[in-house]
């Protein structure tokens, strides 16, 4: 699904055509681990079906276009303090695989203060990547008026946004994508990758990013991601 031309939704990535760049966001490694720790007991399957998820989302991509670039945008583990050696082992395992598709850029995410003592791989963690007219950031923070002026298109993640579908007395949570206006200029929001975190209800729930707080949400477009992208219209035509 395009959502913006050569910016193209593909499952839970996007991917930029004039870029050459595949986007991840939101990884959470470690959150199973986490629920574990509360008392929440899940089978501990999530890893591999993210990477299986990946790998046909970017076959797919490859068929018709070229993957040079990885971003991995924001809070790849979820722990803020320590972590133990099987998230880290994991997490270096993620960004091995990825590397195999392309070079690694990471930014770091509200997630990630002690991602630099965890990751093996000489990458670079940086605040933020400007593409030509695209600005990818996480969205945990508000944009510099000098950074703004720079771009057309912002891409961020951090918010994990879905929307809840009701049908009678049935209520079905789904991730999506949003897209809309920040300051006059083009925002895309990416859901979470990881399987297991819903994200936030953007129709009922309070919004974690402050980029979302300045704008009015209703008339943003959801995109629905299911067995497929879906475009589901402008928020505000939402059954609610």
């Amino acid at each position: 699904m395009e959502l913006l031309k050569n910016i193209i939704a593909e499952d839970l990535f996007l991917y930029l055509l004039e870029h050459k760049t595949f986007i991840v966001s939101d990884i959470h490694i470690g959150y199973e681990e986490s629920l574990n720790r509360r008392g929440i007991l899940i089978p501990r399957y999530n890893y591999n079906d993210l990477i299986l998820r990946m790998e046909r989302a970017i076959e797919k991509i490859r068929k018709k276009y070229v993957i040079e670039k990885i971003i991995i945008n924001g809070d790849i583990i979820h722990e803020f303090g320590k972590i133990s050696k099987k998230e880290k082992d994991l997490t270096n395992k993620f960004i091995n695989f990825l590397s195999e598709y392309g070079q690694i850029f990471i930014i770091e995410g509200n997630h990630d203060k002690i991602l630099k003592y965890v990751i093996n791989k000489n990458t670079e963690i940086v605040n933020n990547i400007v593409l030509g007219k695209i600005l990818v950031i996480h969205g945990d923070k508000i944009i510099s008026k000098d950074l703004l002026k720079k771009v057309e298109t912002i891409i961020i993640g951090h918010e994990h946004p879905a929307v809840s579908i009701q049908s009678g007395s049935r209520i079905e949570k789904y991730k999506c994508f949003l897209k809309g206006k920040y300051e006059h200029k083009n925002l895309i929001v990416t859901p979470s990758c990881n399987i297991l975190v819903e994200g936030t209800d953007i129709l009922r729930e309070r919004l974690l990013s402050p980029l979302l707080k300045k704008v009015n949400l209703k008339n943003f477009e959801a995109y629905i991601v299911e067995d497929k992208v879906y475009d589901f219209g402008k928020i505000k035509n939402l059954p609610q």
